[in-house]
């Protein structure tokens, strides 16, 4: 589906770029993923951080192409439109959108390692595209 018709269905609303909200959304995501890498914090504190950083830059992503949504999982979806990331990465950034609503509405974690770090590599890469996008 294109961003085009997420707007023609109410999931996204078109809204243009603003400058000075992507530079807020990538420093804050910049900070989250350098937090998350520091393996003193427990597993859940470094997910939450790698997870946030990931949204971040997502929606970064999608302010920058001029969209917007209400909702936490669709700027996941859009970065196929929004980003040349791998489908295999998108699809992580979904399932740990899954373990996170798991952890915050349910309570239960799992402290699965090589997720995370799958999770801080696939929003390196992110990070990288995010941050080559000029407005």
């Amino acid at each position: 589906m294109t961003l085009e018709n997420l707007v023609r269905i109410n999931q996204l609303k078109q809204e243009p770029p603003d400058k000075k909200e992507f530079t807020g959304l990538l420093s804050s995501a910049l900070d989250r993923l350098n937090d998350a890498q520091n393996t003193d914090l427990s597993f859940a504190s470094r997910f939450d951080l790698a997870y946030s950083a990931a949204h971040g830059l997502a929606l970064a992503a999608l302010r920058a192409a001029g969209y917007r949504s209400d909702k936490r999982y669709l700027v996941f979806q859009c970065l196929s439109h929004t980003t040349t990331l791998a489908q295999t990465q998108i699809r992580l950034f979904s399932l740990c959108h899954d373990r996170r609503n798991l952890a915050e509405y349910e309570g239960h974690m799992d402290a699965d390692e090589q997720l995370l770090a799958e999770l801080i590599t696939a929003t390196v890469a992110l990070s990288e595209q995010v941050k080559a996008i000029t407005l």
